[in-house]
């Protein structure tokens, strides 16, 4: 995939920064690339529900910023992008105690894209499980003042 944008990366930095969402839940950004975004967080009581799992809420929220950054990654420098639909698929509890969101761009477009997101828990000893995946869609916004890149 190619970005509208060879500064994608600086942009999509930038705009994580200012995302509290993600700096209240510990959110960081891991990789970034054309079409394809990383985000990690570590798992903390106060993102739990009463079995002690990370909610469902939570691990939504994460993978929709996931999928929105890869989506991102591929807008022109005037672009910003909403979500405007998902559908999360929750496999097992996500216990952590890390985590790692990812967000792949699979149909590429001018005004609607459409991404794949996988949610993925590391227990202690660095075993990897599925934990939710997403598909989102995300709209290309542009010329709005009160939604800006």
């Amino acid at each position: 995939m190619h970005p509208a944008d060879s500064n994608y990366e600086a942009r999509v930095r930038a705009s994580l920064a200012r995302q509290a969402a993600m700096a209240t839940l510990g959110v960081s950004l891991e990789a970034v690339a054309p079409g394809r975004v990383v985000l990690a967080m570590a798992h903390r009581s106060a993102y739990t529900q009463q079995h002690g799992f990370v909610h469902a809420g939570i691990v939504s929220t994460a993978l929709d910023s996931a999928c929105g950054y890869a989506a991102f990654s591929l807008m022109p420098p005037d672009a910003a992008v909403l979500t405007i639909e998902f559908k999360v698929n929750l496999l097992a509890p996500a216990k952590g105690p890390h985590f790692r969101f990812e967000g792949q761009v699979v149909k590429p477009g001018r005004t609607i894209s459409v991404v794949d997101g996988r949610a993925l828990q590391f227990d202690t000893d660095g075993q990897e499980k599925l934990v939710a995946t997403m598909t989102a869609t995300v709209m290309t916004v542009t010329g709005r003042d009160d939604v800006k890149h």
